[in-house]
Formats: C-alpha cells, sequence, structure tokens
C-alpha cells in the first residue's frame, strides 16, 4: 500500500459521459389534475455520471487523469467540462460535436425515494470525424498514460471502429487497456488486455449459466478467446473477483456490510487500473479492488474511496502489515481526523514496551476497551537509554514497534523522540489517554488535551526489568 501511496500513474478514461442531475424535495399531496405526486423541490445537485464514476474513483485514489469523450456544444455539455475541471481532470481530449446532446439524467426523489427519472441525450453513434479526432489525440499522446479504460455505457461514443482503434494504439505501445462493456458484442473490445462484466453481463455474452465453478470457468474462457483478452475476469458481487490468466482464481469479497452497492463496478475497474499500473500483479490488483469495493458499498450515497480509507479498512480485517499501523506525526494527525469525523472514539497511551510480555498485552487490551481506536506513543532508542540507562533499550525502536503494531489490540504505532509525549498527546488530543496504575496520585503529561484520564494496573511480577534479571539469573 504504502509503494502505491507515492506512485501517481496517469491513467486516460474513454467513455460515455453524461451529467447525473437530482431533483430532492418532499410530498405531501396528489395533483388535482392527474393521479400523481407533486414534489415541493427543496435542493437541486448535479454531479459526475457515466465514465464521470470511474474518473471520481480514480482520483480519488491519486491518479493523475484524462478524459477523452465526445459531448454536444450544448448547456449541459459546458457544465459536464466544468464539472470535471473542478477536480483537475485534463479535458483536452474532449470533441465537441455540435447537434449532439450532452446525456443528463435527471432523477427526482422524495422522501429518500427516487419516484421518477427523465433522460435527455443522444444515444447514436458519434460521427467518424469525432472517432477520428479522439484516435488522432490518442496517437500522440498514448506514450504519456500508465493504463486506458474503455468505459461504455452504450450511448454512442465506443464504437467498433473506435475501441479497436484506441485497443491497437495502445498494445503497439504497450499500454494496457482495461473494459467495462456494455451489450453482448465483447467482438469490439478484442484485443483489450481484460474486460469488467459482472456476472449477469458475462452470462449473456458468453451464453452460458454461471452456476459452479466448472461454469464460471467455461465463461472465462470463452469470453477471453472470442474477445483475445490477456486476462479474463468476473465480478461476482458478494462472491468478490474470478479471475482466469493460465488457471481459474477466485479472490473473495471482503465486504463487511453493505449499504449501497450503486457505482461498485466502477470502483473494481478504477481500483484495478490504479494498481495495475503500479505494477501490481493480476491478483494484487483484484484483491485491492475487493478492499476498495468493500469501503464503497459500506457507505451511502457514495461511490469513490481514498488509499487512506482501504488502508484502515484492511487494518480492520487483521489482513494488513505491522507497517501500515507505524505512523509519522504528520501521518497519524490525518488518521486521527478521519477517525473522528466518523465519530471514532481515540485512546491514546505512550511507553518503551522494550521487551514485550503478557503484563503489556493485557496493559494494551484494557487500554483498547476504552475507546474504538489505540494509538500507542513509542519512545526513541536515544528516549529510552536516557530513562532506563545506557544498556537499554534491548530491543531497537524499529522492532518494538512492529511487535507492537502486530497486535490485535493496538491500532496504530507512533515512535518519537521525546523523554515524554506531550507534545503527541497535544496534536492527537485523545478522548481518553490511558497510564499504569503507579501513576496514582502523580502528575500524567498531557492530561490537559485528554477528554479523560483512565489508570490501568499492571500484572504482578511482569516487567521488562524482572525479565532482563531472570536472563541475567540474577
Amino acid at each position: 500500500m504504502k509503494n502505491m501511496k507515492n506512485f501517481t500513474p496517469k491513467i486516460l478514461v474513454i467513455g460515455d459521459l453524461m451529467v447525473d442531475h437530482y431533483l430532492w424535495g418532499n410530498c405531501n399531496r396528489i395533483s388535482p389534475e392527474a393521479p400523481v405526486q407533486i414534489v415541493d423541490i427543496t435542493k437541486e445537485t448535479t454531479v459526475l455520471g457515466g465514465a464521470g464514476n470511474v474518473i471520481n474513483n480514480l482520483v480519488a485514489l491519486g491518479a493523475n487523469v484524462s478524459v477523452s469523450g465526445v459531448v454536444g456544444g450544448d448547456e449541459n455539455g459546458n457544465e459536464l467540462i466544468n464539472l470535471l475541471k473542478n477536480i483537475g481532470v485534463d479535458v483536452s481530449g474532449i470533441i465537441i460535436q455540435n447537434g449532439r446532446k450532452t446525456p443528463r439524467k435527471s432523477r427526482v426523489i422524495a422522501a429518500s425515494q427516487q419516484i421518477l427519472r427523465y433522460d435527455n441525450e443522444s444515444k447514436e453513434e458519434i460521427e467518424k470525424s469525432s472517432a477520428e479526432k479522439i484516435l488522432n489525440s490518442i496517437a500522440n499522446s498514448v506514450f504519456d498514460y500508465d493504463a486506458v479504460i474503455l468505459s461504455d455505457y452504450g450511448k454512442g461514443v465506443l464504437t467498433d471502429k473506435l475501441c479497436q482503434g484506441v485497443i491497437k494504439l495502445c498494445n503497439k505501445a504497450g499500454i494496457k487497456v482495461l473494459v467495462d462493456p456494455k451489450g453482448s458484442n465483447y467482438g469490439k473490445y478484442s484485443g483489450a488486455y481484460l474486460l469488467t462484466p459482472n456476472k449477469k453481463e458475462a452470462m449473456l455474452a458468453a451464453k452460458i449459466e454461471i452456476k459452479d465453478k466448472t461454469s464460471l470457468k467455461e465463461a472465462l474462457l470463452k469470453i477471453k478467446k472470442e474477445a483475445d483478452l490477456t486476462i479474463s475476469l468476473i465480478t461476482l458481487s458478494e462472491d468478490g473477483i474470478a479471475v482466469y490468466d493460465d488457471e481459474l482464481k477466485i479472490f473473495p469479497t471482503v465486504a463487511k456490510e453493505v449499504f449501497d452497492v450503486t457505482g461498485a463496478g466502477d470502483t473494481v475497474i478504477a481500483s484495478i487500473a490504479f494498481a495495475l499500473s503500479a505494477k501490481k500483479s493480476i491478483g494484487e490488483s483484484a484483491k485491492f479492488a475487493n478492499l476498495a469495493a468493500g469501503v464503497v458499498v459500506g457507505k451511502i450515497g457514495s461511490a469513490t474511496v481514498t488509499l487512506d480509507e482501504i488502508e484502515e479498512y484492511e487494518a480492520t480485517l487483521h489482513k494488513s502489515t505491522s507497517e501500515a499501523h507505524i505512523k509519522s506525526f504528520d501521518e497519524i494527525k490525518a488518521v486521527v481526523e478521519r477517525y473522528r469525523a466518523n465519530g471514532k472514539k481515540v485512546v491514546f497511551t505512550n511507553g518503551c514496551f522494550d521487551i514485550l510480555h503478557v503484563g503489556h498485552v493485557k496493559y494494551l487490551q484494557e487500554a483498547k476497551s476504552f475507546g474504538d481506536v489505540l494509538i500507542v506513543g513509542l519512545n526513541s532508542d536515544a528516549s529510552v537509554s536516557r530513562l532506563k540507562g545506557p544498556t537499554r533499550p534491548v530491543n531497537i525502536a524499529e522492532d518494538r514497534a512492529y511487535l507492537l503494531a502486530a497486535l490485535e489490540a493496538v491500532d496504530f504505532v507512533v515512535p518519537f523522540e521525546d523523554d515524554t509525549p506531550y507534545e503527541l498527546i497535544k496534536m492527537i488530543k485523545p478522548d481518553t489517554l490511558v497510564k499504569g496504575g503507579d501513576y496514582e496520585g502523580k502528575g500524567v503529561v498531557g492530561t490537559e488535551f485528554a477528554l479523560e484520564l483512565k489508570l490501568v494496573e499492571f500484572v504482578d511480577g511482569k516487567s521488562t526489568t524482572k525479565t532482563i534479571q531472570k536472563i541475567k539469573g540474577e
């Protein structure tokens, strides 16, 4: 995850761009003119739709995104371009085709229930001249990209000729093309690196009912052969992602709670493209996409996810490495802000934790019980030496931090250089500050920044000093 945070892939998205328009209101009356509801509109919003959902996900992950597509020379087209510019997307590849309607889908929402949708759009294929302009633009810039995504919503932009032209240009340049397909004619995507159909779409395209691993493999192989893919992939909703490269592999989903599956497919293709661009294998990319989708479906009304959210989500599944739980001052500040925004209670304690023993573990487990997130401040080697003497620490800070971070009770470890964690506590402002029972009646550093102080008794006879004495035979 850390090397992905340090990488900013440049990804091109080509596809059907549209505006999603929402009219929010209340409904308390039936019209006297016809048996229909009257909605009193209280709010109006517009967001990116169609291929824009993929773009939003890529931007949220930290990619540098360019977009290519066709819009009309109309008000909706101008609004769409402005929405893209507002999130930092390169829109130089968008072609204006006069006389074409930029797709706009309007939804009327009353009491959190969608009661009507009306569309205003062109669905016929784009003009040949528009497709040629897109291909010429890509031919001049293809080597700039780490990956290209074709996001097909069946609105006429991704014609057979355009898809094949893009794929051939990219294959010649060694750039992977990922496709979110539409319809059952996967021949138009022939030569792509992979497609991301869901189970229903794959069954229609392969004309195979997927009911077990045998039929799943048959469908994957048929799609791989007919579309001449490098990798064959099918998303399986709550069952995860199935991949066939040289054998069938199923990567199970990691969603804990599902509130809203809207946009999960766009999250999957964006996440896979991001991970592949970071030189991850297809297996690693599928696992990453499952994590991203797990975060998204746990949200209501949001279909994007950040790398930080994925990292934190992975930590809650106890599948992350210890390194992911060791944070710097700047990193832990951002982590605390995110947890606080979600109403989580932050607990802080600190210590040297030189030779980890059962007393430490029980102390940390009790500390964690006071809140949702336990942050442990860890004295540096120099700090331990000043406090405990020149023969300490026995274990270096890097090792001590790694062992602490591996404990289930510990969410994050933050090393600090000073003799006390005063500055760290001041920055975190924990809900609960935890110290050992030997601080009864004594002053505790940083209490003025915490909402409460809890003292936890140590396990009798368990300490690093006693462990060292036992080793020495004293």
